[in-house]
């Protein structure tokens, strides 16, 4: 079938729901999301960046005793070759700490290239399979663009946060924590200090820090809108150029681009004043604990520590580097800040889709392959061409088959897009087996409506609808859409071959049957004339092809799905009076036999109707064939008399 769904063209657009803040427990989710990717290299990958980690901070404790050592050789005059001993034995346990923590960040490194990249395909194939599940409301209220930067640059954000911001912010947070248990280790009192420049830091932090999270969070929003105005001005671009309207464009296209300049600078310049202000606090933090150090050991004041050791040199010199290392890594900690703050605002916005509710889909009568035995209609598995609606009873557990006719009852019908505000009014029709229903009215009468309501795109709010006598509510959605070809006036061409996509109608489709369609449909003549004829590739939407041969191909789309109801809306608007009449005969032998709603502004296409509904504001005000509306004079006499196409 025609899979793509029809865009709401009535002015019926439904509002958006805003976009909210990015939510608690995003980090949470997030972890839980790449841990169940990777049960078992996330954990692997955390062990690696630990013991990195703690590696890391362990040379001030080597260094205090190297120094203790030299100190004791000067102050008791032992000998050198003594003392170079025991440096030696430290320096090699060092060496071996180190060559096992390269071990771990090679492996680290190699493991988190394939998590990364693995955890973004992931998360874009449940991002794609969500969306083919979501109802044709949600494409109608987010724009395209916005929806696409989902895919793009919020991925890329998160690619960000998990290869690089979570590894440097677990990394550093260890380091704080195994150097502040050293620092305690050797001495309180310049601990206090440490913890006072700390404090300093992380007020800086959260009142500099927060201003840029802020931002950042709606810079990714802006670059969403912008990224969806370029994609609607690329594919309006003949209407741009047609109306001259260049400069409105651009016009338009800088206030959306000073918008996330704006966000852009204000986030970057609180991010870029961060680092500065916490790196200086760290320098004069280092020059306090070394003023400070200095004075215990002239003071000769004791030591409040867990090692008891004197307060001397050999404490003081290593204090002054675990200070640079505790204040680095608390700086290193507020440059990812932005990022992560970027990354959990992507994976926001890719929950968020991924949260979004699928299509209801209650039904549970199916459309089956049947064939007749003894005067029975009997389920098979292989296609026979006759097909039935397998109808399940849960109150006596029987089974029945229902032949597919194409017989279709709208009863009392009311419907609105939002509510409160209704665009249909008790709508009540009927289209018999090989039936020919036209809709006709103006724009915004309720024709597209009413075929988005027989197709489930929508659900009704009150009244009936029913399929061969079945209320549309039990049947399977996918099964009622197998039921029903559509062909759109915004025809949709997918990139492949020309008999790929006419085969997109039923992919089990053989060559000659796509080429019997495209025949019936009068689009052989045009296809043959291609340069690899039906092989010939088609991409941007078949750019390469006219409006009028793009309608052609839909047309044969729809014909090799072979539905016993089909829906033209406007499917000859975009071809002209020539290329109408060969489609028209196409047409006619394809509506053979089949139940036919077509929505037409040319009188032409709907004279032949077996009975023409004429639409005004969501009402039903004249309905007839074409002699009994023109006898009647009313609304349909004076369009059809006055030479006014319905528009």
């Amino acid at each position: 079938m025609n899979k793509p769904a029809p865009h709401v063209r009535e002015n019926h657009k439904i509002p958006a729901k805003p976009v909210n803040r990015a939510k608690k427990g995003t980090m949470g989710r997030l972890l839980k999301t790449v841990k169940s990717f990777y049960p078992v290299m996330m954990p692997l990958t955390i062990f690696c960046i630990i013991f990195s980690a703690v590696v890391g901070s362990i040379p001030s404790l080597f260094m205090e005793k190297v120094i203790g050592v030299i100190d004791t050789a000067f102050k008791e005059g032992t000998a050198w070759s003594e003392a170079s001993g025991k440096i030696f034995s430290y320096v090699m346990i060092l060496v071996i700490f180190y060559v096992l923590s390269l071990i771990s960040s090679v492996l680290f490194n190699q493991i988190m290239a394939v998590m990364t990249q693995g955890v973004l395909k992931k998360l874009r194939c449940k991002m794609f399979d969500k969306m083919q599940t979501l109802p044709v409301r949600y494409f109608d209220t987010h724009n395209h663009g916005d929806v696409m930067s989902t895919y793009t640059n919020d991925t890329d954000t998160l690619r960000q946060l998990i290869s690089q911001s979570l590894p440097q912010l677990l990394t550093s947070s260890i380091t704080v924590i195994t150097v502040f248990t050293i620092m305690m280790y050797f001495c309180g009192w310049l601990t206090l200090v440490v913890l006072c420049g700390v404090a300093a830091m992380m007020l800086v932090t959260k009142k500099v820090g927060g201003g840029s999270a802020k931002y950042f969070v709606e810079q990714q929003r802006a670059i969403g809108k912008t990224e969806g105005f370029a994609e609607e001005m690329m594919n309006g671009q003949k209407v741009i150029k047609v109306f001259c309207h260049e400069d409105e464009s651009k016009e338009d296209f800088d206030r959306i681009n000073d918008a996330l300049f704006e966000k852009s600078e204000k986030a970057n310049k609180y991010a870029n004043i961060l680092g500065p202000i916490i790196n200086n606090i760290g320098n004069i933090l280092y020059v306090i604990v070394a003023v400070v150090g200095g004075l215990l050991i002239t003071l000769k004041a004791p030591n409040f520590s867990l090692s008891g050791k004197a307060i001397g040199i050999s404490i003081v010199v290593p204090f002054l580097g675990m200070t640079k290392q505790f204040t680095g890594n608390i700086n290193q900690v507020s440059h990812q800040i932005n990022a992560i703050v970027m990354g959990l605002a992507g994976a926001d916005r890719i929950f968020d889709l991924l949260d979004e509710t699928p299509e209801e889909d209650e039904g549970y009568v199916t459309l089956v392959n049947v064939k007749e035995e003894n005067g029975e209609l009997v389920e098979c598995g292989e296609r026979t061409g006759s097909w039935a609606w397998k109808h399940p009873h849960s109150a006596d557990g029987s089974v029945t088959y229902t032949p597919l006719r194409g017989d279709i009852v709208i009863d009392e019908v009311d419907f609105a897009y939002v509510e409160g505000k209704t665009v249909l009014h008790d709508i009540s029709l009927y289209a018999k087996p090989g039936q020919k229903v036209a809709f006709v009215g103006a724009t915004g009468a309720g024709k597209t409506t009413i075929t988005n309501l027989l197709n489930r795109f929508y659900d009704i709010a009150d009244g009936k609808i029913r399929y061969d006598g079945i209320n549309v509510n039990k049947i399977r959605k996918s099964d009622l859409r197998r039921a029903l070809g559509i062909v759109l006036q915004d025809t949709n061409l997918f990139t492949g071959t020309v008999m790929d996509n006419i085969r997109y109608g039923r992919l089990d489709a053989t060559d000659e049957e796509c080429i019997a369609a495209a025949k019936l449909a009068g689009a052989d003549d045009f296809i043959t004339r291609l340069p690899d004829g039906y092989q010939t590739l088609l991409t941007e939407n078949g750019a390469s092809i006219s409006q009028g041969q793009r309608q052609l191909l839909s047309i044969a789309r729809v014909a090799v799905a072979d539905p016993p109801v089909m829906i033209l809306d406007e499917a000859t608007s975009s071809i002209d009076t020539r290329t109408e009449a060969i489609v028209q005969r196409g047409m006619d032998a394809l509506m053979n036999g089949r139940t036919v709603f077509v929505i037409a502004h040319r009188l032409s296409t709907v004279k032949n109707s077996n009975v023409i509904i004429v639409l005004d504001h969501g009402r039903i005000i004249e309905r007839g064939d074409h002699d009994d509306l023109i006898a009647q004079k009313g609304q349909y006499y004076s369009l059809y008399t006055g030479a006014f196409e319905l528009e």
